[in-house]
């Protein structure tokens, strides 16, 4: 690959995909995986909770297991996008049933379009995103520019 503009990140063939679902849509994902359980093979993977427990069993496949949603895991995956060690998150998120959590979910797919990593809410996307020869290629990941926003002055300090 050419050098890398300033604001890029090489992402290599082997992504660190995120893995999260609510409850309602746990076993939409686990079906997801285990049909694309070939692929995800070649990624490292990382899960909240419940999630990581049943992927991890269900696929014979390591898996790093965080806390669950509730109880910090949407903020441990927001945390490893934000530090750069999360590329791709597919979270199946249950749009029709109130979370507890609900403000870690939308801060989690906050910092996922911050730091422009591909995220993938549902089994459709999922499957373009995997299926995509960008999944097992390396690629050049720009990131956003935030220099302005680091550098504004602070008022009232």
């Amino acid at each position: 690959m050419s050098e890398l503009p300033e604001r890029a990140r090489d992402l290599a063939p082997r992504k660190r995909i995120g893995l999260v679902a609510h409850d309602n849509k746990k076993r939409d994902l686990v079906e997801w995986a285990r049909y694309n359980r070939r692929l995800l093979a070649e990624h490292d993977l990382y899960a909240t909770g419940t999630t990581g427990s049943l992927l991890a069993r269900e696929l014979d496949l390591p898996v790093a297991r965080l806390q669950s949603g509730p109880l910090g895991g949407d903020l441990q995956i927001g945390a490893m996008i934000a530090d750069g060690t999360i590329d791709f998150l597919v979270f199946f998120w249950d749009p029709l049933e109130p979370q507890p959590h609900d403000p870690d979910v939308k801060a989690l797919l906050r910092i996922a379009v911050v730091w422009n990593i591909p995220v993938a809410c549902n089994r459709a996307t999922a499957d373009f995103m995997i299926a995509s020869p960008l999944m097992t290629d390396g690629y050049e990941r720009l990131l956003p520019d935030y220099s302005a926003h680091l550098e504004r002055p602070l008022g009232g300090v």
